[in-house]
């Protein structure tokens, strides 16, 4: 007696909806991330050979090329640079005070930013350089 066969479809693997998955886990992935959330500014830093890293974590002030403040993440004027080094004070005299200022700022600005610090009795200020070998401009303290 012979039975009929059935007839099989053909296998197939649909990858259409595989790639959509595929595709919607990506975007999810790049709208999720975080960044970091520090704004970075285009300092120069004058170069140093013996420059040591930072220990702890100081408070920063950075000078920018066009002689701008800012400390920590606020933009800060000069008229205001006392206030804010005030409310600051007590951190920065505990862990330091390191100024970052760029190498084409006027040097009455960094004075100026040193003269605050003493007011203020922020006697641990370290200024940021970056080693003379470093290609990199990665900041290092004194």
């Amino acid at each position: 007696m012979k039975f009929p066969r059935r007839r099989r479809d053909p296998v197939e693997i649909n990858l259409t909806p595989l790639i959509d998955v595929v595709f919607l886990l990506l975007i999810f992935f790049m709208v999720s991330t975080t960044f970091e959330t520090r704004q970075a500014l285009e300092i120069e830093l004058p170069e140093s050979t013996s420059a040591a890293p930072a220990d702890t974590a100081p408070v920063v002030l950075s000078i920018t090329a066009a002689g701008d403040y800012q400390l920590g993440d606020t933009t800060v004027e000069q008229d205001d640079l006392a206030t804010a080094l005030s409310s600051r004070a007590e951190d920065a005299r505990a862990h330091g005070l390191v100024i970052e200022a760029d190498g084409r700022v006027a040097h009455s600005r960094v004075v100026a930013a040193l003269d605050q610090a003493s007011a203020q009795g922020i006697t641990r200020v370290r200024i940021a350089t970056r080693k003379a070998t470093d290609p990199t401009n990665q900041a290092e303290t004194l």
